[in-house]
């Protein structure tokens, strides 16, 4: 026993088994806690001692495999992750060492290291050796599945796949697995391997087939699907095989993606040639596929629904009412395409469903499709607020604010929530607000109670498990309690709370407060408790009712309590400095006669520490370092200027927040969450915030980064003047790289029209001078303005569009611009831009839109209307039938 552990302690895992067999039973027990104990010195190992440490492991594990007698034991030990690091186990060793073992067990281990989903596609070898000496059933999970391919194509030993006892049982299993593995997506040739193991019998073909619609059918990642499809056109379905799966192909053709539906379509497409798809069963698809988006579908669909009419005109009852769920599509051209194909077997159908037709197609039809289809209807039914009717607006009602609930009352509760936001990677900040509140509050009634109160949640914290843990990055509520707790010091606190800012970007300025609040909040629980915070706020942007301040104040005053520099500088920041009730607060606040009543009302009454406008101008930013195109981004910034009162008179993690900002080298890897925290600080200063927040906004525009424009919600329904900077955050929301970011910035542009903030021939510019930088895709725009005229306010992105096609229209055309004269044209056919009087069209929009807050951008439709837009009527009368042609003339029809 002691050779043994001689030599594993050396490292030599090769000497192992040989000696292993010269041990009894009793030794092996014996050798196996001297083992435990061993690998357990080995985890303090650093890794500095990476090389010497490998060899060591090895070495246990064989040894260890050795002596454990129980399967369950033996898979563990083999599957630990601290014996592992990326080099390969030693298989053949395992296997040497486990040889003389009973085939029952052994074949027991196999299907135990089997299913272990973290080692299993790794330990193949090993488990592939155990089941062939233990002559049990091949294990069929994801890692062994995985390990046996992987074992196959890396070997290059495709062709041998038809000699092996394994591929009838595993092959079909690749399907099964919860992601198809890399080597079938990657390496060539797969789909016309597996195909030819149909071919010769080696898999059964139905099962293959089987089991390559029921991967469709469940879908996956587009590279998956994809060689799923290569597999199934490789493998040539009969037209037998089609037919039996008809209920597969029409479920991947309403909700497959776009490329397996295709191939729906496709299957569908002979089937109903051959005859066997019933007209039935092509309404029920077309039901569902003709309300997609994809244009591809839809006019195959459509297609294919004229080939079945056309063979069987009696078919006309069950598909042209189908057919109503294209009037509504986005697309002028397929609303058209439907007309027509109805129209042509109109005369097949009874005149119910005439009527049906006709209340669709005047509900749904665009504007510029209600002469034809009057002509292929006869009178179309009126519709409330189509055409002829008054055009009404529809925008979301104003948010109205939310109050602040209360701090907790009881210590429970405050415990259950600390124990929520402890764990939390990215807690909400107003319940962060709270629990500070509710935090200082316990610490004034009693911070030793609150600390034992604390204790229990802490175990499994990082930086209560490790007393060395750098406790610098703590901010909020983990940084009062690890203060309460004792892992920071005093003189840490302190020192934080006096640390002057940095310049560094907008959202670090803005950030470094609230830490600081929390650093003298927390230093202050630990030696002279504040009854309450000053600064916690009334409603959840941030605002301050300065009623509600003074009221503070007061009981500051009664209790004979010095407030906090931090907390009281917040609170100034937030306080509501307009609107009713003002005047009344700053004399109340003098009345109180304190230094920080007095200083609260000249805040209130003086107008001190307001921030000046910010200057616009266009910036050349240097591309990101992995990006090969060294071209600079031409980029707009908004610079700020300087703020004396802030620099002079606030506390030093504040100062930061009165300094210049030019808006240039804004390349910063800050989170989200922090800047949507930071929105709070300054929560009445909404031109300053968009300044300094522009730059996460651009960068999902120009860089094709995300979840900058997550923060233009909150920005919108701050407070404060939402000038060019507000704007022009929207319009590079508005025209980000990924979806969840653009339907941020039409949240926030919605916001803004339903609050009577929204210049819409500002944004229209900036939105064209984006395109003018040629940073930015103009079909992300044409996406974004899409979405927020179908929430019903047609009327606001018409006025949006109307402030930016001049400067589009005055060169040439950029790429994508059909698209956006699409939404232009479908905008302006439904508020009625191009119409004359004062009861309807345009005029109603404009009372509409002047009653809504939106009045800016009413007027300025109604001048592109009256006035035409510039470089239109030239566009419209170019020769050809492309979608940029076409849009124009229907924008110029609809303005005519």
């Amino acid at each position: 026993m002691k050779d043994v552990l001689e030599v594993v302690r050396e490292g030599r895992p090769h000497d192992v088994p040989e000696l292993l067999w010269t041990l009894d039973a009793a030794e092996r027990r014996a050798l196996s806690a001297e083992l435990k104990a061993l690998r357990a010195q080995l985890r303090d190992w650093g890794w500095d001692r990476w090389t010497e440490r490998r060899p060591v492991h090895h070495a246990i594990m064989v040894a260890g495999a050795g002596c454990l007698t129980g399967a369950a034991a033996v898979a563990s030990w083999i599957g630990a992750r601290d014996l592992r690091d990326f080099a390969t186990p030693p298989h053949t060793l395992l296997l040497a060492v486990l040889r003389r073992r009973d085939p029952a067990w052994l074949g027991d281990v196999a299907h135990r290291l089997a299913g272990r989903a973290a080692t299993a596609r790794e330990d193949y070898p090993l488990i592939h050796g155990l089941v062939q000496r233990a002559g049990c059933p091949v294990p069929v999970t994801d890692g062994y599945v995985h390990g046996w391919l992987n074992s196959v194509s890396s070997r290059r030993r495709l062709p041998e796949l038809s000699a092996d006892p394994q591929t009838p049982v595993l092959v079909p299993r690749l399907f099964e697995t919860a992601e198809l593995d890399g080597a079938l997506l990657w390496e060539e040739g797969w789909a016309a391997v597996l195909a030819s193991l149909a071919e010769t019998g080696v898999v059964e073909r139905d099962v293959l087939v089987n089991c390559s619609v029921a991967r469709l059918l469940r879908g996956g990642r587009p590279s998956e699907l994809r060689f799923v499809l290569d597999l199934l056109r490789a493998l040539k379905l009969t037209a037998r095989e089609e037919r039996e799966r008809t209920a597969d192909w029409a479920g991947l053709a309403a909700d497959a993606p776009s490329a397996v539906a295709g191939y729906a379509q496709e299957v569908l497409a002979r089937l109903a040639e051959s005859g066997g798809l019933p007209a039935r069963q092509v309404a029920e698809v077309s039901s569902s596929v003709l309300f997609r988006p994809e244009k591809k579908l839809v006019r195959a669909q459509l297609a294919l629904v004229g080939k079945v009419l056309r063979r069987d005109a009696a078919a006309a009852g069950e598909l042209l009412p189908v057919l109503a769920e294209a009037f509504g599509h986005s697309d002028t051209a397929l609303q058209e395409r439907a007309l027509k194909l109805v129209g042509r077997h109109l005369g097949s159908v009874d005149g119910e469903t005439r009527r049906a037709l006709a209340e669709s197609a005047a509900a749904l039809l665009s504007p510029v499709h209600r002469e034809a289809a009057a002509a292929v209807f006869g009178t179309l039914p009126q519709e409330p607020g189509g055409a002829g009717g008054p055009y009404v607006e529809l925008l979301p009602p104003p948010p109205e604010p939310q109050r602040v609930a209360p701090a907790a009352g009881t210590l429970p509760e405050l415990v259950e929530e600390v124990a929520v936001l402890l764990r939390s990677a990215d807690p909400d900040g107003v319940d962060t607000e709270r629990a500070l509140d509710g935090l200082t509050r316990a610490a004034h009634r009693d911070v030793e109670a609150l600390r034992e109160a604390l204790l229990p949640l802490l175990p499994g914290l990082w930086w209560y498990d490790h007393a060395r843990a750098d406790t610098r990055h703590l901010r909020g509520v983990p940084l009062f309690v690890a203060a309460v707790a004792g892992r920071i010091g005093r003189d840490a606190l302190l020192r934080g709370v006096r640390d002057v800012a940095g310049h560094g970007c907008g959202h670090r300025r803005l950030g470094r407060v609230p830490v600081a609040r929390a650093q003298e909040a927390a230093f202050r629980a630990v030696t002279d408790p504040l009854p309450f915070l000053l600064a916690t706020p009334t409603w959840r942007s941030g605002a301050l009712d300065p009623a509600e301040l003074v009221d503070r104040l007061a009981a500051y005053r009664r209790l004979g309590v010095r407030p906090g520099e931090c907390d009281a500088a917040q609170a100034l920041l937030r306080v509501r400095r307009t609107g009713p009730g003002v005047r009344e607060a700053a004399e109340a606040a003098a009345a109180l006669g304190t230094e920080e009543g007095d200083r609260l009302a000249a805040w209130l009454t003086e107008g001190r520490g307001a921030f000046a406008p910010g200057t616009r101008a266009v910036a050349e930013v240097p591309r990101p370092v992995w990006v090969e195109d060294r071209t600079p981004i031409r980029r707009p910034v908004v610079a700020t200027a300087e703020n004396p009162v802030l620099q002079r008179e606030f506390p030093p993690a504040f100062r930061a927040l009165g300094r210049p900002w030019t808006g240039e080298g804004a390349n910063c890897y800050c989170r989200i969450s922090e800047s949507r925290e930071g929105i709070a600080v300054l929560p009445h200063e909404r031109e300053t915030l968009a300044a300094w927040l522009l730059p996460l906004v651009t960068r999902c525009a120009d860089e094709d980064e995300r979840y900058g424009g997550q923060v233009l919600p909150a920005l919108a329904e701050a407070d404060g003047e939402a000038g060019p900077a507000v704007h022009l955050a929207v319009a590079c929301g508005l025209v980000a790289r990924h979806a969840d970011d653009r339907l941020a910035a039409v949240d926030a542009l919605l916001v803004l029209a339903s609050r009577g903030e929204l210049d819409a021939t500002r944004l229209g510019g900036d939105l064209a001078e984006l395109v003018e930088l040629g940073t930015v895709k103009v079909n992300r725009l044409a996406d974004a303005l899409r979405t927020t005229a179908e929430t019903g306010a047609y009327g606001t992105v018409w006025a949006v569009l109307a402030g930016a096609l001049p400067t589009l229209l005055a060169g040439e055309p950029p790429r994508g611009l059909g698209a956006v004269l699409a939404v232009a044209a479908d905008c302006a056919e439904r508020c009625g831009a191009g119409a004359s009087g004062s009861g309807s069209g345009a005029g109603a929009f404009t009372a509409s839109a002047s009653e809504s807050g939106s009045g800016s951008g009413a007027s300025g439709s109604g001048a592109a209307a009256r006035e035409g837009v510039p470089g239109l009527a030239e566009l419209a009368a170019r020769r050809g039938s492309s979608q940029l042609v076409v849009q124009a003339r229907r924008l110029a029809k609809a303005l005519a």
